[in-house]
């Protein structure tokens, strides 16, 4: 499907996650924001892949990258170790609770885009130090559509740049805590229309499993999360929700409130998968086929007849 897309530049982290939860345990397995929407946005469109990973990053996972169809010129390879997270999860999954975050090469990490890269129409901004997301956008030549996303230590510690980067890209990503805090309010339509009076014309607030709701000028939009009966675990789930997102907007190449409507839910169908089980695995064995009878799943539960 992604063989005539337009290219998705991704610009995040690479990571190596150990997470335990209710249903197990995974030790330094693949992971980071950029990986995750990375591997959603494949099954779209090509992506071009920014971001760095230390000397112990294995040839398995630059070979899996790869095959997904991911472009790895702008991927820096520096002397160290890859980032690390450590983590877990109780039976409340929208929350994380860290247990050790260690940068090392991502500490110093300024992302550098290859010529190629910098002619990019659709780039997506993954959660990284708002100042390093401006050069991002300061690298690229003419973009299309421009999305990022964020998190509560940039909305506290870093309030200014962020609100630069706000005003420069056309969709907000966050999640319904971050979006109350950076606007002060617990109403999210008012958040909502506070983020888009900084500039998105767009702002798309993740609810976890409780779905995710896209707002615009004149309009909102509902998606439900979809009946799980078994989360294994919850990381990288957003991410995958964003990367399926502009992964379908690439690919469609059609930006109209119709069509980012479909986005939401290909790319909630997607995170859908993404909890099943850990890291990536359940994504490396998907196929279209259950993506697109999920999608058609989506539509059953949230049809409803006219009064």
């Amino acid at each position: 499907m992604s063989k005539h897309s337009s290219p998705v530049l991704i610009v995040g982290s690479v990571a190596f996650d150990s997470v335990k939860t209710p249903l197990g345990e995974v030790d330094n397995v693949l992971g980071g924001a950029a990986v995750y929407s990375a591997t959603a946005a494949t099954f779209f469109s090509p992506v071009q892949l920014v971001g760095v990973v230390g000397e112990d990053f294995p040839p398995e996972h630059f070979d899996f990258l790869r095959s997904r169809g991911v472009d790895l010129e702008g991927l820096q390879i520096q002397p160290g170790q890859t980032f690390r997270w450590k983590g877990y999860y109780d039976f409340d999954v929208n929350q994380a609770h860290s247990l050790e975050t260690h940068l090392n090469v991502f500490e110093r990490f300024r992302p550098t885009l290859p010529d190629a890269y910098r002619d990019a129409k659709y780039v997506f901004l993954a959660n990284i130090d708002p100042e390093l997301q401006l050069e991002v956008l300061a690298q690229v030549r003419d973009p299309h559509l421009t999305l990022c996303d964020t998190m509560n230590f940039w909305i506290e510690r870093k309030r200014d740049a962020l609100l630069e980067v706000l005003r420069r890209v056309d969709i907000a990503f966050m999640n319904d805590a971050e979006v109350r805090e950076l606007c002060g309010t617990f109403s999210l339509i008012k958040a909502a229309r506070q983020v888009m009076s900084y500039g998105p014309r767009t702002v798309i607030i993740k609810k976890g499993e409780h779905g995710a709701v896209m707002f615009t000028a004149d309009s909102h939009f509902s998606a439900p999360s979809y009946p799980l009966e078994a989360v294994k675990d919850p990381t990288g789930a957003g991410d995958t929700f964003e990367g399926g997102f502009i992964g379908y907007l690439a690919h469609t190449e059609q930006v109209t409130e119709a069509n980012m409507r479909k986005a939401v839910i290909y790319g909630s169908v997607l995170a859908s998968f993404t909890v099943e089980d850990f890291s990536l695995d359940r994504m490396r064995r998907l196929t279209m086929a259950e993506i697109q009878e999920r999608y058609r799943e989506f539509r059953r539960i949230a049809f409803f007849e006219a009064a």
